[in-house]
């Protein structure tokens, strides 16, 4: 019987690459988490200063500036409990140590119950699309940030110093995965997820009912999997406490 997640976390942090990544992986539930009481913030990893691939002149800055305002619109929509960006351009995140102790830091800082991110050995969609190495490196950074190192005193012991502590989390959830292994039914919330992708205008060329069918078809297909009209499926890797 395929597993549908039916318990609500008490607090969640999303750790995605781009502005619009947390919305258009896991926007459904993480919107059904927050309606339901669940506290979730999301990190994001870049600065989405390429987002405009069609326009040469374009200003970078102030394109960084708007998507952290389209960021905090869709977290107003989504019932978010806040929204943190770290200031990497896109296309240039090193899976580093810098980056690792950066993801540590809100862990141990919001001491979330459950962790998502993309799931960094997704990489070949097909034949005409592999993952964007933002996504890769996001999501294995967040996993080594997570397990062991968040709930670790031995790593980053300059956190320990300030007073942070540490924590381990529940569970990560790993979406964009080629290997789903739960679903979460989002059928009540698809149209907010939808509402909310489209906050982020400067990454719409099209806004017209076509894409909001295109994410409902998504949706649907994984719902499919789940037997619910609608769901967003993740490959959940469980911790001990």
């Amino acid at each position: 019987m395929t597993p549908l997640v039916d318990d609500t976390p008490a607090s969640a942090l999303a750790v995605y690459a781009h502005p619009d990544d947390p919305e258009i992986s896991a926007g459904g539930t993480l919107a059904r988490w927050a309606a339901a009481g669940s506290q979730v913030w999301v990190l994001i990893t870049t600065r989405g200063d390429k987002g405009a691939p069609n326009d040469s002149g374009a200003d970078l800055e102030a394109l960084t500036r708007r998507r952290i305002d389209e960021t905090a619109k869709a977290s107003e929509l989504l019932g978010f409990a806040g929204h943190f960006h770290l200031d990497y351009p896109d296309g240039e995140l090193p899976d580093d140590l810098d980056l690792r102790a950066a993801v540590v830091r809100r862990v141990r800082e919001l001491r979330p119950e459950v962790v998502l991110c993309p799931d960094p050995t997704a990489v070949f969609f097909g034949d005409s699309y592999f993952n964007h190495r933002d996504h890769r490196v996001t999501g294995w950074a967040t996993l080594d940030a997570v397990a062991p190192a968040a709930g670790n005193p031995h790593y980053f012991r300059d956190q320990i110093a300030e007073g942070l502590d540490v924590h381990q989390i529940r569970a990560a959830y790993l979406s964009g995965t080629l290997e789903p292994n739960c679903w979460v039914d989002i059928s009540d919330v698809l149209e907010r997820k939808v509402d909310a992708l489209f906050c982020h205008a400067s990454q719409l060329t099209e806004t017209g009912e076509w894409f909001r069918q295109f994410l409902r078809d998504r949706a649907e297909e994984a719902g499919r999997e789940a037997g619910v009209p609608y769901a967003e499926g993740f490959r959940r890797l469980t911790f001990g406490a």
